[in-house]
């Protein structure tokens, strides 16, 4: 069993499958923050998911111009921005040829996107708070040959944090807001232990038993 997970420089799900003795391999064209750079492919993700080495592919494409978080960006003035649009034109693509990557299980990793972007309904949606880590981070799942991940540990809602910023500018009008936890775009992008987890040890065992692995 060999797993690809695309575009992740953390090595957060990569280690993950590693603990359980599973070939896996971080993919980015960073390099690895990690700590293990002998299971890191600093390069293209499209070309390694499409070289036929692989049964697994957990894909994390960059969602900066595809996340409706950015509506605020895309649209100026009550006007399209052509070039923040062109962009997002090119996210997609990205998306798309991962999503049809020719590997017999997939999944794919993505805040909520602009209905625009037109990526297909997601699969499943999950949150931190339901794998053990206190926070709020919606993330929707698009899954091939694989099934929805099982919760693992959910925390009470009243323990839970807001990871991401959100309506920030909408502070001056008195609108709800929150600075949330994460201060940067790496943060921003952090996939949490909980998940990891599961994604690791959920897949690992369906693949073995059911998927034909």
């Amino acid at each position: 069993m060999k797993v690809l997970i695309a575009c992740e420089e953390s090595q957060t799900i990569a280690k993950e499958f590693r603990k359980l003795g599973v070939e896996a391999y971080s993919c980015d064209i960073l390099d690895p923050s990690g700590g293990v750079p002998s299971i890191h492919i600093k390069g293209d993700a499209i070309e390694e998911a499409y070289s036929g080495k692989y049964d697994l592919m957990i894909a994390h494409p960059p969602c900066t111009y595809l996340s409706r978080a950015g509506a605020r960006w895309l649209y100026k003035g009550g006007e399209l921005n052509s070039d923040r649009y062109d962009k997002l034109v090119e996210g997609r693509e990205f998306f798309m040829k991962l999503k049809n990557a020719p590997i017999k299980h997939i999944a794919i990793e993505n805040p909520t996107p602009f209905k625009i972007a037109n990526l297909g309904k997601p699969d499943q949606v999950i949150q931190p708070y339901q794998f053990g880590d206190p926070y709020s981070k919606r993330t929707l799942l698009w899954l091939k040959n694989l099934p929805k991940l099982k919760h693992t540990d959910i925390i009470d809602k009243s323990k839970v944090k807001t990871f991401l910023p959100s309506n920030v500018s909408g502070k001056k009008k008195g609108q709800k807001y929150s600075f949330g936890v994460a201060k940067n775009q790496k943060e921003y992008s952090k996939t949490f232990k909980g998940i990891a987890e599961a994604i690791a040890f959920q897949w690992t065992n369906y693949l073995k038993n059911k998927g034909g692995i």
